[in-house]
Formats: structure tokens, sequence, C-alpha cells
């Protein structure tokens, strides 16, 4: 009969999930800075490959203080996680909302590494492993100002550009339905020095547009039928 794995069997299994997860991270984010159109994100996202260098070394570190072999466990994980930020860069998004794309996949191997490097620490603490403990620790404070940066990179104005270019369509075609629309009290509010006169042929020269618009939409339709029943 197999022994009973420990929380200590648990506990390197984690730690070799973490070590493959940052080799992965180590070939992933030279791409996304590529692919970054910011200078601000692209420098984020160099400055997090030093970072996650020195995570792989401090995990090699780790490993030694237990007498431990240092080896990877593929991380199933930071893969899907990878693969979802590789299509982002296949998409047909560009400017700004690429950037905004490109933050989210980040956030997300962010939030991933968050959450296991604090049961890593959280494990080597109540086994008493404290070197571990101080090292891991070091890692996922990292992690920690990594995901506030890139939460600041986004509100710096990168998202409110990507909302702002989504809607613009909207938002164009709505002034033009309202303007269509106006009248002459509308009129004399855009433009405080017109007379009362001056208002009213304005505002019904725009609905004489908006109903011409509509009457040659009637006329064509009307054509399109007459012509069905003559066939």
């Amino acid at each position: 009969m197999p022994e009973t794995e420990t929380l200590h069997d648990a506990f390197l299994d984690e730690l070799r999930d973490a070590y493959d997860a940052e080799k992965q991270l180590i070939k992933a984010l030279p791409k996304m800075a590529k692919a970054a159109e910011s200078d601000t994100l692209r420098t984020a996202f160099e400055t997090h490959l030093e970072e996650t260098q020195g995570h792989a070394e401090r995990l090699e570190q780790v490993f030694a203080s237990l007498d431990e072999k240092v080896r990877g466990k593929h991380c199933d994980g930071i893969a899907g996680i990878i693969e979802e930020g590789k299509a982002i860069m296949e998409e047909d998004f560009e400017g700004t909302t690429l950037d905004a794309c490109l933050i989210a996949a980040a956030q997300r191997a962010e939030h991933y590494e968050m959450a296991a490097y604090g049961t890593l620490v959280a494990w080597a603490k109540a086994m008493g492993h404290q070197e571990a403990a101080g090292l891991l620790e070091e890692i996922l404070e990292e992690e920690k100002a990594t995901d506030e940066k890139l939460t600041q990179i986004a509100e710096g104005g990168i998202n409110q550009d990507a909302a702002q270019r989504a809607h613009g369509g909207e938002d164009e075609e709505q002034d033009e339905g309202q303007s269509a629309g106006r009248g002459p009290q509308d009129v004399r509010r855009l433009f405080p020095g017109s007379s009362s006169r001056a208002a009213t042929a304005a505002s019904r020269g725009s609905s004489s547009r908006g109903s011409a618009r509509k009457s040659s939409g009637k006329t064509s339709g009307g054509a399109k039928r007459s012509s069905r029943k003559r066939r």
C-alpha cells in the first residue's frame, strides 16, 4: 500500500508548478512587449521580464534550501492563460484597444501567480521553512506590485481612450439624430443671439430635411412594391 502524501509533498508539487510557470512567462513576455503599442506598457513588460527571471532564480534557491532537486512540472493553468494572450495578439485589435487587452491578459497571469505564491508562503511558514517562506514572499510582493502597475497604466488613459474609440460611431449617430429633431427653443439655446423667427426657420429647415429623407425612403419602397405587382 503506497504511503499517504503529506503537505510537504503538496508544497513541492506547487513549487515545481510555479517554477514551470515562470519559465513559460520568460518566453511569453518578450512577445507581449513587442506587441504593445504604448511605450509605458512595453517598458512594464520588459521590466517584469527581468523580475520573472529573478523569480526563477529565487525558486531555485528555495529548492536548494529544502535539499531538493530543481525540477519543474508543466503548469497547465499558466499555459492556458498564455494561449489566451496569443489569441488576443492574433486578433485585429490595434492602438489602445490592443494595449487594454494585453493588460487584461497579463493581469490574469499575475492573479494566478499571486494565488499560487500566497499558498506557497502560507504552507512554508506553517511547516517552518523560514528561508523558503522569505524568498517566496519576495516573489509574491513583486507580483502584487506588477499587478498594481498594470492597473495604473490601464487607468492612466488606455481604458478610457479604448472606450471612446469603441463608442465613437454611436455618439456621432446620436448627435445627428438629435440635431435633426431640434425645435426653435433648442436652436435658441445653441445660438443665444438668434431671433425667434431665425430659430423657427432653422427648425423648419431641419424638419424639412428629415421629411425629405422619409419621403424619399417611402417613394423608393413604393417603387419596389409597384414593380413587384407588374411582374
